[in-house]
């Protein structure tokens, strides 16, 4: 913030994080508003430090502000006490980098993360003083766009947004922000300009489509503008060495949740894990060049000063040329003091070696995901690992010198049973045993464990959750279990956090008066547990008359019209439904990689 006005100093002198609202930090970008043609937000739907962990706002940030005439700046959803001030003192909500009101902005962004951040996408928009219906905005208003995987559901949000980007927006930006320039001038209106820019690759404009309902359930959607397209494709980065990479990274003054200079080694995944979207939405696998990373790593170190340098991916060890990076990457940072790591570990002894390597003789805990704990379970969601594998990649960590593990378990996964549950204590049990057998020092065992929510555009798709009394009954088998296994930490999300989040991931625009609602009675930040209020939901699915367990619970047919089927995420419905039954005839070989 290029100056803080005396009414913000008041309010900042009388919050928790002031930091969190100052701005200025290390590599912020300061531009002139008058030399940019079309002026955007970022906005965050969280608070500023989870918000500045998240690498996709620091890519966004970067493919804008790198380019002369256009401008990026930031915001974040603001703590509880500072919006309690904002409210009395009449604040509106703020860019970072100037200080200006959101409302004085041409594009407001929304980062999409997490279902439980929409809450905080109202809120934001009311202390903005942006109306929060797009059909209520008028033509001085800006234009409020989405992003990020919720996009491949955007339905429970469509009301309040003007549209959507679907897929990878590194390049897609520039391009709308050049084009929204041109647009607004030949545009006789805003309701044109969408319809426009409705034809462009990736933009969805919900406005220009209706959905219909049999018996309060979807049933269809319709275009009601010819100019629409009837499905709307990804955008996708074909050639990521090319595309906009952060090589001087803000860096924040209040610690971050992730603190650390960040290289992205690819990006899509191969191991089609069944109940995981982002290995579907993020496909094709493409990958950065090992000259191109270690120039990245080089360049971000020196401009920020971390000591830390994450290879990050959703599968970081299926690099190809991982080993070898790692070698560019010790030659190049030598005398750096800096440590890498690889924060998505397979159960695998090469992991083992790599994770080994990279501490550098400093070994403390290592992170591993079975997802389940018996082998026909894991089979179902294709997670492609043995018993006899998870033991061997521990005990080759044990010999390493790890002194602790944290694995993480998912429960009400497709096909589960009350003894997939148990295994999962039973695992854990033997782990222990073999551990005491092992070693003479004493190996820390810690157990998260969350529960499935079925996700659109995955094979899981069509599959119910778990009732709540169902979830509850797993977890409460997982208690007793550990209880009797004193040493052995036992975490587990909150069963209806996870219903709430599976009601918005499979959720329509009928959700949206429940929303606001929602909002209304004082909703926030629903993920985090402090904040949390299941009753305050029931209330507003109460009042707007919504059964949110006919989202949650329900089985979908082949046959059913899905609220996101017009939506294509780059992989052909036929190959989910192919890998949905596959996963009920696990008998059968499998014929390769998912495509």
């Amino acid at each position: 913030m290029q100056a803080i006005d005396t009414k913000l100093k008041r309010l900042l002198s009388q919050v928790q994080k002031p930091a969190r609202y100052m701005g200025n930090e290390w590599n912020a970008r300061q531009k002139d508003h008058a030399e940019a043609a079309v002026r955007m937000v970022l906005a965050f739907p969280d608070l500023y430090e989870v918000g500045m962990s998240n690498q996709g706002l620091k890519i966004l940030y970067e493919s804008v502000n790198s380019r002369p005439g256009m401008l990026m700046e930031r915001a974040f959803a603001p703590g509880m006490d500072m919006e309690e001030l904002m409210r009395a003192y009449d604040q509106p909500l703020f860019a970072l980098e100037s200080g200006k009101p959101l409302a004085e902005f041409d594009l407001i962004g929304f980062s999409l993360q997490y279902e439980l951040s929409y809450t905080n996408v109202l809120n934001m928009l009311d202390l903005a003083g942006i109306p929060l219906y797009a059909d209520q905005r008028g033509e001085s208003d800006p234009l409020v766009v989405g992003g990020g995987p919720c996009a491949f559901n955007p339905e429970p949000l469509a009301p309040f947004f003007d549209f959507f980007v679907l897929g990878e927006s590194e390049e897609c930006l520039p391009e709308l922000l050049a084009g929204l320039d041109r647009l607004k001038r030949e545009a006789p209106d805003r309701k044109e300009l969408l319809a426009r820019l409705s034809a462009w690759e990736g933009i969805y404009v919900p406005s220009l489509y209706q959905p219909a309902y049999k018996e309060k359930r979807f049933s269809a959607i319709e275009r009601t503008d010819s100019r629409a397209p009837a499905v709307i494709s990804k955008r996708l980065v074909r050639d990521l060495d090319r595309a906009p990479y952060p090589t001087a990274p803000i860096v924040p003054y209040l610690q971050a949740i992730h603190d650390r200079a960040v290289v992205e080694l690819f990006r899509g995944c191969s191991r089609g894990c069944r109940f995981c979207q982002a290995g579907y939405i993020f496909r094709p696998v493409r990958r950065r060049s090992r000259d191109k990373l270690v120039e990245t790593a080089k360049q971000q170190i020196a401009e920020t000063g971390y000591e830390e340098l994450s290879l990050a991916s959703l599968s970081s060890t299926d690099y190809p040329e991982l080993e070898e990076l790692i070698n560019e990457l010790d030659r190049s940072l030598y005398g750096e003091q800096v440590k890498c790591n690889l924060p998505s570990l397979r159960l695998d002894s090469y992991s083992i070696k790599l994770a080994d390597r990279l501490h550098r003789g400093k070994r403390s805990n290592l992170t591993f995901a079975p997802e389940a704990a018996t082998e026909r379970l894991r089979r179902v969601i294709r997670k492609n690992i043995s018993e006899a594998e998870i033991f061997s990649a521990l005990n080759d960590a044990i010999d390493a010198g790890w002194q602790g593990f944290k694995l993480y378990f998912m429960i009400g996964l497709p096909t589960e049973t009350e003894e997939d549950v148990e295994a999962i204590v039973d695992l854990c049990r033997r782990l222990r045993q073999y551990f005491r057998h092992k070693s003479s020092r004493k190996i820390g065992i810690s157990v998260s464990v969350s529960t499935f929510v079925p996700k659109a555009h995955t094979p899981f798709q069509w599959e119910p959750q778990l009732s709540l009394p169902e979830v509850t009954g797993r977890q409460e088998i997982l208690q007793k279990g550990f209880k009797k296994m004193p040493g052995i930490d036992l975490s587990w999300h909150d069963a209806e956090t996870s219903f709430l989040e599976a009601v918005f991931a499979r959720g329509d625009r009928l959700l949206a008066p429940a929303l606001e609602k929602a909002w209304r009675l004082g909703c926030r930040f629903d993920g985090w547990s402090e904040h949390f209020s299941m009753p305050r939901w029931r209330q507003a699915f109460r009042e707007t008359g919504i059964e949110p367990e006919d989202y949650a619970l329900r089985r979908f047919g082949y046959d059913d019209l899905l609220p996101w089927d017009h939506l294509h995420c780059g992989v052909d419905k036929a190959v989910l439904i192919r890998e949905h039954q596959k996963a009920f005839n696990i008998d059968k070989p499998e014929q390769g990689e998912a495509q």
